[in-house]
């Protein structure tokens, strides 16, 4: 059953592999996307704008520590996808269970500084009074079942890694569906706030991590997973950190500088912060094709490598961004057309509205850049050169929108100008992510150890 489900990328049709692979990876990225933004629908509707501002407040500060495992997750993946690609079960089975031990420490770890930092990271980045409480309320919830993201994740990144990106698929659309059925019946019908909308996140992502733990232990490959042997293998271990570490700090970072500009948001009001609120959720959707280009290339280029097929990893490269290109470029007109209608359908106040319209136009002649960053991100991360990405999206995510902020705000009180720190800094990485790929050799011809 196992080998069905697993999808051999380094063979056949560059274009169709990528395409169909991703496809699976696009619908989940979409239903994931769904988790949130139905949380904001329903709380911003059926609540108030400071509760729809209240959940749009907390995504920066869950981002920036769920980041920072996705990066490691990430690492894992490529080393799997990568004995996988070289026919090495011996060590693919080691890497699956080295991947489980560090879920389950992180899952402790990111429990405990979450639940205990809530507070203080919200007074931190200074959130509205008339918002906090129901930040606080949320932020709680979720770190508390926490651990239910970590395992999916981890858990579906070894399926997809082995290019099955199906299962995972399956699992998060049976999720959502609870996740929108318990929205509305704690929020809408029993009256439970943000808290019902945290509620109904906790158990949907329960149900999701069980259903991945166990396909993973009934499968027949060598990914299967037996409790009994998840430990750590050091030297596997090493390989997961060495090339996870770096897109870990870098997610985590970047979400750190996106927490400090939401401090600047939350200077407007609990109106703006809406309206940003319901435009980032807009922003979302418009940026799951190109994460979903982003996984696909990332295991391509993992599994590729691993058969020392570095030619196919150049072309493929090639396909994947003018395949995003063309997806984020219709994405962006529709969204010039018509993105006004999208935030009235979160809150249809008309200042709620102005303040993400104004976010929107920041942003939406600017997309075009964004799949080269994404692209040219997941090719080096599959081709285990993770450092260069952290050091690129750092510099310009972190260090470089942070000084445009400290600038522009001097200089103006422009709402327009704080959103443009978005699209002034993806220019820039963009262009430092092109003269890294052409002008760098990024893939000397490595090949994984073989078990002696």
């Amino acid at each position: 059953m196992d080998k069905n489900q697993s999808t051999d990328l380094i063979h056949g049709s560059i274009a169709k592999s990528i395409f169909w692979f991703s496809i699976p990876l696009l619908v989940g990225n979409l239903f994931q996307q769904l988790y949130n933004t139905v949380d904001a629908y329903v709380v911003g509707n059926y609540v108030s704008k400071q509760a729809l501002a209240a959940v749009g407040a907390s995504s920066p500060i869950i981002n920036m520590l769920i980041g920072f495992f996705m990066g490691l997750a990430t690492g894992a993946g490529v080393i799997i996808a990568q004995y996988f690609g070289a026919g090495d079960d011996k060590r693919l089975k080691k890497a699956v269970h080295s991947s489980a031990a560090l879920t389950i420490v992180m899952s402790i770890v990111l429990t405990i500084v979450g639940i205990l930092g809530t507070n203080p990271m919200l007074h931190a980045v200074g959130i509205p009074a008339d918002v906090f409480q129901e930040s606080s309320t949320y932020l709680a919830i979720y770190f508390a079942g926490i651990s239910f993201n970590l395992i999916y994740n981890m858990g579906s990144g070894i399926l997809r890694a082995i290019g099955d990106s199906k299962r995972p698929l399956y699992f998060l659309i049976i999720a959502c569906i609870i996740n929108i059925i318990l929205d509305f019946l704690f929020v809408k019908y029993l009256h439970l706030g943000v808290a019902g909308a945290g509620y109904a996140t906790l158990i949907a992502q329960a149900i999701s991590s069980l259903m991945v733990v166990l396909v993973l232990m009934k499968s027949d490959g060598a990914h299967r997973l037996n409790l009994k042997n998840i430990r750590f293998d050091i030297p596997i271990l090493k390989k997961i950190v060495m090339i996870g570490l770096p897109t870990g700090l870098q997610q985590s970072i970047v979400s750190l500088s996106n927490v400090i500009v939401q401090s600047y948001v939350n200077a407007f009001g609990s109106s703006v912060v809406a309206g940003y609120s319901a435009s980032i959720r807009i922003d979302g959707f418009v940026n799951l094709p190109l994460q979903s280009f982003n996984m696909a290339i990332t295991t391509f280029v993992g599994q590729n490598i691993g058969a020392k097929q570095y030619d196919r990893v150049k072309r493929g490269s090639k396909i994947a961004l003018w395949m995003t290109m063309a997806v984020i470029g219709t994405m962006a007109i529709s969204l010039f057309f018509f993105g006004k209608e999208f935030i009235a359908i979160f809150n249809s106040e008309i200042d709620v509205v102005n303040a993400g319209r104004t976010m929107q136009m920041a942003f939406v002649p600017f997309y075009i850049v964004l799949p080269v960053v994404q692209i040219y991100n997941g090719v080096l991360r599959g081709a285990g050169k993770s450092s260069v990405p952290m050091y690129i999206m750092v510099f310009n995510f972190v260090i470089l929108r942070q000084i445009y902020l400290a600038i522009v705000t001097k200089l103006t009180s422009s709402i327009y100008f704080v959103f443009m720190g978005w699209p002034v800094t993806w220019v820039t990485c963009a262009i430092m992510f092109i003269v890294y790929y052409h002008k760098v050799n990024w893939l000397p011809e490595y090949e994984v150890e073989s078990e002696s």
